[in-house]
């Protein structure tokens, strides 16, 4: 036999072989059982009424005893990331000149820009910054916290 027919006819065995180990393989991956497995859900969806008894649910009351947070607190979760770096023109905390001609201005504005929003020829401060879920004074106690000691 020729080099080449016992070339061709070894190709033909191997293709007859990886056909048939494929198709062996594909039956295993079309049982019942592996069709189950590659679709089952990856995470279960619980309601309030199945978690009940399992974890305390958040009451008014709590929240409320707890009262509004400290400007610190406030600037360190939200204002910090326009007053630190000055972005979209705010005044830095601590820079006495870019917040001068804003405490001119009173308290009161100071405290409407915050909550309302605000554009001017500096810059813009969205309402209430990037804390919609502040009170009114929390804004307040932040504001104290960035002007008090310039």
């Amino acid at each position: 036999m020729s080099v080449l027919r016992k070339l061709s006819c070894l190709m033909v065995a191997g293709i007859a072989v990886a056909s048939l180990s494929g198709a062996a393989f594909a039956a295993d991956e079309m049982s019942p059982e592996a069709i189950a497995e590659r679709i089952k859900p990856v995470g279960d969806v619980y309601t309030a009424k199945d978690l009940e008894g399992i974890a305390p649910a958040a009451t008014a009351s709590t929240t409320a005893a707890s009262g509004p947070r400290d400007g610190e607190t406030v600037y360190k979760g939200a204002c910090f990331a326009c007053h630190d770096t000055g972005a979209a023109g705010a005044p830095k905390r601590g820079d006495k000149a870019a917040w001068e001609p804003r405490i001119a201005q009173g308290f009161d504005t100071l405290r409407k820009h915050a909550i309302e929003g605000f554009t001017g020829q500096a810059g813009m401060m969205p309402p209430r910054g990037t804390c919609a879920a502040c009170s009114d004074e929390e804004i307040e106690n932040a504001i104290h916290y960035m002007t008090d000691n310039l």
